[in-house]
């Protein structure tokens, strides 16, 4: 790893750790960076899960105060998220470089119109009801299935599921959105580890952007106006996910 990758790495994991602990979508910088790095796909999203999760700790620390307010969701939410990170996780390990290849730009796209359109869906379908707590759970399990296998947009899935359930101070949601996240990447970190499919160089690299990047993000939330970073992710996702398209079935190989 040269001197010049080694800097876009760290960069790009302190960017993503710092949109992960205010808006989500920190996937769309770091995982692209590991690709261009020479990374292969699948080591490559283990390899950001490894590399940003630490960061997703330092988030849920620095958040620490606001977890108060969200006890009661705080446990079964947070079962949910474990089990549905292992089994996403799992999921991954058992998908060919090939495959997931393919997948790549289709799970990008996913993630970058969930990131764009999730709360407007959300607030439509529910128009004001809250929906119970077996729902939010349920709800839950599957974005941290998903979760554990990609990753990218996650964060904004479970803030939409999190408004379902009536939350409205931005900092709480956040609070327990960064506990979950950490909860289904720490489990999938685990089973990535176990199956030798993280590639150590870049990763230590990332964790410490990570890292940087999560508590520094969390601590200079509270004065940011959340609108402007989403719109920042927005951009990069959107392009991300056009360039994947491209550079995939526009030659059919990576």
């Amino acid at each position: 790893m040269t001197l010049a990758t080694g800097v876009l790495l760290f960069m790009a994991a302190t960017v993503g750790g710092a949109l992960n602990s205010v808006a989500g979508g920190g996937s769309f910088v770091a995982f692209p960076a590991l690709l261009f790095a020479g990374v292969a796909p699948v080591p490559a999203n283990a390899t950001n899960t490894i590399a940003l999760w630490p960061g997703a700790v330092a988030s849920a620390v620095a958040y620490r105060r606001e977890l108060g307010d969200v006890r009661r969701e705080l446990l079964p939410l947070g079962v949910a998220a474990l089990v549905g990170g292992l089994t996403g996780s799992l999921l991954l390990l058992r998908t060919s470089e090939t495959t997931f290849v393919l997948l790549i730009p289709w799970l990008l796209l996913f993630a970058t119109l969930l990131f764009t359109f999730g709360g407007t869906i959300a607030r439509k379908l529910t128009r004001g009801a809250h929906a119970p707590l077996a729902v939010a759970v349920v709800a839950q399990f599957a974005i941290s299935i998903y979760g554990g296998y990609f990753g990218g947009g996650m964060g904004i899935m479970m803030l939409a599921v999190l408004t379902l359930l009536g939350m409205t101070h931005i900092h709480g949601m956040n609070a327990l959105k960064n506990v979950l996240g950490a909860l289904i990447n720490g489990v999938a970190v685990v089973a990535f580890v176990i199956a030798g499919a993280v590639q150590w160089g870049p990763g230590v690299v990332m964790i410490a952007g990570g890292i940087t990047g999560g508590y520094a993000g969390a601590a200079a939330a509270r004065r940011v106006d959340p609108k402007y970073v989403r719109w920042l992710v927005m951009i990069v996702a959107w392009s991300m996910t056009t360039y994947f398209f491209i550079r995939t079935y526009g030659s059919f190989r990576m």
